[in-house]
């Protein structure tokens, strides 16, 4: 079995581990469509290849060590995250009504973006499980990104996959104002879960 296969296998449940930026992408296809869930997978793996140059390239690992500049960027992601479900949580309690385009997903690929890279979860894991599985004769650059576009990868399938699931469940279930008040209360309840749940970690 080749490295590339094992790290392959040790990441799979990881990715399929409901985390901030799983919940943020299906936040996105629950509140419009797939298209939207789309883009925020497109955004959110923009992010994710930041964060792989930063491992080729050892930066992460000097983030890590300094707790302060860690702990700055982590707040940071969290502080976004409560921004956007505040947004949400104002669209659904608005008594005058709400727009679907002005108000639900502006921008999710600027968005998902912002989020993965600002998590810190996802630095974790790439700063003590990815190293793992590169080799101190090999190239460590071009291992780093061939391993992070597995993880990458992985997370397409599994984002996409979900975000068509639940964009077809929604529309089957039809959106008039009143329910897409409900969709918007949901999306920000699970956007406010994934910032409590990094605070909480």
């Amino acid at each position: 079995m080749s490295d590339f296969t094992l790290f392959a296998i040790t990441v799979i449940p990881l990715v399929l581990t409901p985390g901030p930026d799983m919940l943020f992408v299906l936040s996105q296809a629950m509140g419009k469509d797939f298209k939207s869930g789309m883009m925020a997978t497109f955004g959110v793996c923009s992010g994710y290849l930041v964060h792989s140059v930063l491992v080729a390239l050892g930066i992460s690992a000097i983030i890590v060590s300094y707790p302060v500049l860690f702990n700055a960027i982590r707040f940071f992601g969290i502080a976004y995250l409560i921004y956007i479900s505040i947004q949400l949580f104002r669209s659904a309690f608005n008594s005058k009504g709400i727009r679907l385009q002005a108000t639900q997903t502006p921008n999710p690929i600027r968005k998902g973006f912002v989020t993965s890279l600002l998590n810190p979860k996802v630095m974790l894991i790439y700063f003590a499980i990815l190293p793992q599985f590169m080799h101190s004769k090999g190239n460590p650059v071009v291992e780093g990104l061939l391993l992070s576009l597995i993880f990458i990868g992985s997370c397409v399938v599994v984002y996409l996959s979900l975000s068509f699931f639940v964009a077809k469940a929604t529309q089957k279930a039809g959106l008039d104002q009143s329910k897409q008040k409900w969709v918007d209360a949901t999306s920000a309840s699970m956007i406010m879960l994934a910032a409590t749940w990094l605070i909480a970690n």
